[in-house]
């Protein structure tokens, strides 16, 4: 460990030495501005309309084949890499002597006509160099063999912990960024076309809910007064319903402060709309379409996500859940009682929960013997009111029912929506069921809002509402199997 701490400091003393030079030699090795004519991607595909025309690029140096008279090197911009031939003769001897004090790693500008090699690669014959930065600490995880980078960063914690190295040497994690801002845009304008009102509510929250999860705390010093950071802004989207928009949609950071695992970190990103008039049938329809056609927005509707193959082609499936619970357990489960599921989940060697309760019980049922096995899109259907508070109860006047669904893709969550509970009394009950939960110890139950049932008392419309996890949405259209690889910069434990 030692001998690569001196090795690293000798490295970096070196490139500063080489950046001291290139002051000494009157270059500024950190200008303000360059203007790049092509980025690399443009050059590759329209090669045949460029081909001896001069063109300006800049990148990182990712390689570099320095020789007595000429060189070669591979610069990476945003859009890919490409090569350029660097000649004493034609740069001049100054610019070539600064050339060979640049390291893998540095920006640099280049001026230059394109053309292609002996070997048919697109590449720059170097006219005019600029130094763009030059940078004292090397590139960790780029390993150099006859002045070739190779060996991409491949330790995962590394890489989380260190994205800007992981973003300069995997293209595939760039891939997978872009997809994500190409996936949010495309939910954003699917909404907007339909004429929804995109809008954004408060982060801190005197009262949590919407959803049963643990918050953040945190202390509003000006108020004198705890707060919460959102675990959902469901509540605060149906006052705006209330008040008389009647499509609306947020595409919202929430905070949950629960655990961490392949599918699940405590910041992430949700998409919530509501629409008056609508139910959850309308809102399957529009579900259904708009992940079908965010699918098509980068790339595939055949997906291999792990080792399942998924396809977003067909019609999604609809499965009551009591229905899919009796094909797991082969019990009846509508009318069990708690000790009855306490008894079904020890037979089937499940964990029991803490508190215990039917919605918790439930839970644990379908989220181990249910749910794994849900591989193609389905909506599941018809949950017991016990564990869904804010949803309308069932039109089929099965009182112990609800109209909400949940759609399930590979095994995991991918939306939850209602038709959403409309009836203030009704809301107010099911408040204080919750505020009993507390009372009892659950901590994912969620207080009685008054605020928003007094909203409620106003009068709110029919109104069909979905929340879709987005980072679970890019995992899935980008074939990545860990939520941290498709959030930038993901919760850590630190480290010394």
């Amino acid at each position: 460990m030692n001998e690569q701490h001196n090795s690293l400091k000798q490295i970096i003393q070196g490139r500063i030495e080489k950046l001291q030079t290139l002051k000494n030699d009157g270059v500024n090795p950190y200008p303000h501005h360059y203007s790049p004519s092509h980025q690399s991607a443009d050059i590759h595909a329209n090669y045949t309309e460029l081909e001896g025309k001069t063109v300006r690029v800049a990148g990182r140096i990712m390689s570099m084949r320095k020789m007595g008279k000429a060189s070669f090197c591979h610069i990476q911009d945003s859009s890919g890499k490409i090569q350029s031939y660097v000649r004493r003769d034609d740069v001049g001897e100054d610019s070539y002597k600064h050339f060979k004090l640049l390291d893998i790693g540095d920006f640099i500008g280049i001026e230059g006509y394109v053309f292609k090699t002996k070997t048919e690669e697109t590449s720059i014959h170097a006219a005019a160099l600029t130094v763009l930065s030059k940078s004292i600490r090397p590139l960790p995880i780029v390993k150099e063999k006859d002045g070739e980078t190779f060996d991409a960063f491949s330790d995962k914690e590394q890489r989380y912990r260190n994205r800007h190295l992981d973003l300069i040497v995997n293209p595939d994690v760039r891939k997978t960024f872009v997809d994500r801002a190409k996936i949010l845009s495309h939910l954003r304008s699917y909404l907007d076309n339909l004429g929804y009102l995109e809008v954004e509510t408060p982060v801190l929250q005197p009262l949590y809910g919407g959803a049963n999860a643990r918050p953040f705390k945190t202390h509003y010093n000006s108020l004198d007064q705890t707060y919460f950071m959102r675990i959902a802004d469901e509540l605060y989207l149906k006052r705006l319903i209330i008040g008389g928009i009647d499509k609306v949609y947020e595409m919202a950071k929430i905070f949950r402060n629960e655990g961490i695992d392949r599918n699940h970190n405590p910041e992430f990103t949700m998409l919530e709309f509501y629409e008056a008039y609508g139910d959850i049938y309308s809102m399957m329809d529009l579900v259904e379409d708009m992940l079908r056609t965010a699918a098509e927005k980068v790339g595939k509707l055949q997906l291999n996500w792990g080792d399942m193959e998924i396809d977003l082609s067909k019609p999604f499936e609809k499965k009551p859940i009591l229905e899919l619970l009796k094909d797991a357990t082969g019990e009846d489960l509508g009318n069990a009682t708690v000790d009855e599921l306490v008894t079904i989940c020890k037979k089937h060697k499940l964990s029991i929960p803490d508190q215990l309760n039917y919605g918790r019980l439930l839970d644990e049922l379908m989220r181990r013997l249910v749910e794994p096995n849900l591989i193609q899109p389905t909506f599941v259907v018809d949950y017991p009111k016990e564990i869904s508070p804010l949803a309308k109860s069932h039109r089929n006047g099965d009182p112990s029912l609800v109209e909400r669904f949940e759609l399930f893709i590979g095994g995991a969550e991918f939306a939850n929506a209602f038709t959403e509970l409309n009836d203030p009394i009704d809301q107010r009950e099911r408040f204080e069921s919750q505020k009993r939960l507390m009372e009892e110890g659950e901590d994912e139950a969620h207080p009685v809002d008054e605020n928003f049932l007094q909203a409620m008392e106003c009068g709110m419309p029919p109104t069909g509402g979905v929340g879709i996890g987005v980072d679970r949405l890019v995992m899935l259209l980008t074939e990545n199997r860990w939520i941290k690889d498709v959030i930038l910069f993901p919760a850590l434990r630190s480290v010394d």
